[in-house]
């Protein structure tokens, strides 16, 4: 069994569920730098989210929770509390990944509310029915993941903005900056490297950074990765060199992520770079 370990976890959800629920092809013989541990993908086309339970992710080699839970747009401590991970570096493959709360997990309240209405509960002096609508109520749902300060964000590298968030120009999920091939891409802050490498269609050699446990940010569109997963950064550490985005015009896509959320990065940066 091949374990898919480190902080590479965090490196997971940028497309939505609907847009990968088609088969994914892996270029043969691609190497994934990992944290201390190397995977191959192999050659050939392999399905991420079974046909019959389309709910469900496979884990697929190279990847960790961080990656999953970025593809689908969920937050990584979701995706451990659901399946029970105690260990969120360790996922393996060919596990199945729920994509979705367990039963119970966010129908308690309803659940709760409809035994106050069914008749074993409804009598004010019998402690026995009361005791038995206690437990058929579900556990309490969980609390929402804290929000955590926002780091001071600094520009990634220097170029027009070629597309916004939420615009067809690009990847909706964050914007497009300008310049030119090869040219230094920097860390926006302060982190953790939680993914480094070409796994997510779409995005080509990307970097996502963990700045705490409620931002993230990523970089698409490089040449050449600088960072390996699991590496310490400084705010404004060269991580990547900017490559070719869409049309071949190079481009660097940038996004931010609040608790798996994407938000506008116009919102943090600064007014000019």
């Amino acid at each position: 069994m091949t374990a898919a370990r480190g902080a590479t976890w965090l490196a997971a959800s940028w497309l939505t569920a609907a847009s990968w629920s088609a088969a994914v092809c892996w270029p043969a013989a691609l190497t994934w730098a990992m944290a201390g541990v190397g995977a191959l993908a192999l050659g050939g086309c392999a399905s991420t989210i079974t046909d019959y339970e389309p709910r469900v992710h496979v884990v697929q080699p190279g990847e960790t929770l961080f990656n999953i839970a970025w593809r689908y747009r969920l937050d990584h401590r979701q995706l451990a509390r659901w399946n029970f991970i105690p260990d969120p570096d360790l996922i393996f493959v060919g596990q199945r990944i729920r994509l979705y709360p367990p039963p119970g997990a966010v129908s308690g309240s309803a659940r709760t509310a409809s035994a106050a209405r069914s008749p074993s509960s409804a009598g004010s002096g019998s402690s026995a029915a009361g005791s038995r609508g206690n437990a058929r109520a579900a556990p309490p749902r969980p609390p929402p993941a804290p929000v955590l300060p926002a780091p001071a964000w600094r520009w990634p590298t220097s170029g027009p903005v070629v597309s916004t968030f939420g615009s067809n120009a690009g990847i909706p999920t964050g914007i497009g900056i300008g310049g030119r091939e090869g040219q230094a891409v920097e860390a926006a802050a302060a982190g953790r490297v939680v993914y480094a490498g070409s796994g997510l269609i779409g995005y080509g050699q990307l970097v996502i950074i963990q700045h705490n446990d409620t931002y993230l940010t990523a970089y698409g569109h490089n040449r050449r990765l600088l960072v390996d997963q699991g590496q310490t950064v400084a705010s404004g550490q060269r991580i990547a060199e900017m490559g070719l985005g869409p049309e071949r015009e190079p481009r660097l896509h940038f996004e931010i992520r609040r608790n798996g959320t994407p938000i506008d990065p116009l919102q943090y940066l600064s007014a000019r770079r």
